[in-house]
């Protein structure tokens, strides 16, 4: 009888668009990787390319389909709606600095964007995708955005939304979310943000 292989999903963010250069808020906006974006893609998949993943989920939008792709996973990967960007409503493409003019003191991962998904809505929609990962095997590999992905993080660990804050996470860079010593009941972070690490050497 074979072992069952420890779950670890790798939470991975898409390449660099131009709206991520310039700092504007991206959810549903369905923009395509820069040519940086692509190149660094490309680079994530000589470090993704020594694991062997059981299972590849990937966002609907199109950065994130591309950095799949390039990152050498698409073959199998399995579109899912809920794995796309929190829906920024009114603060779609705006600055922080933009929301900030009209609304002092506001917070993303606080307050929420304006007209957009609750902080309530999307931790269901976390929730939701980690418990469906939660029952698979073996290393699983989520392609996601940035605020979606730390979320995930956040929401593993059992933390509220708000603490999604605190894990910053790169353009095509990758966490990995286990448990300790293989402990279902102890959730943990292995690894975080390492893609962007090691790019900087």
């Amino acid at each position: 009888m074979t072992a069952a292989l420890p779950l670890r999903i790798f939470v991975i963010r898409h390449g660099q668009t131009a709206w991520t250069v310039s700092g504007q808020y991206t959810g549903t906006t369905d923009i395509l990787l820069s040519p940086k974006g692509k190149l660094e893609a490309q680079y994530l998949r000589q470090l993704l390319r020594k694991y062997t993943f059981t299972s590849t989920f990937c966002s609907p939008l199109r950065r994130a389909r591309q950095t799949c792709t390039l990152a050498g996973l698409a073959t199998h990967a399995i579109v899912r709606e809920d794995l796309t960007e929190w829906n920024n409503g009114c603060d779609e493409g705006l600055t922080p600095a933009q929301i900030q003019f009209a609304r002092p003191g506001w917070r993303f991962f606080r307050d929420g964007p304006d007209g957009g998904e609750s902080l309530e809505q999307i931790e269901h929609r976390a929730d939701r995708c980690l418990a469906d990962f939660a029952r698979l095997q073996g290393n699983v590999a989520v392609f996601s955005h940035a605020h979606f992905c730390r979320v995930l993080a956040a929401r593993w660990i059992h933390f509220p939304v708000s603490d999604a804050q605190h894990f910053l996470l790169d353009t095509a860079s990758f966490g990995i979310l286990s448990y300790e010593h293989n402990d279902p009941e102890t959730t943990a972070i292995t690894l975080w943000n390492s893609a962007a690490l090691e790019r900087r050497i």
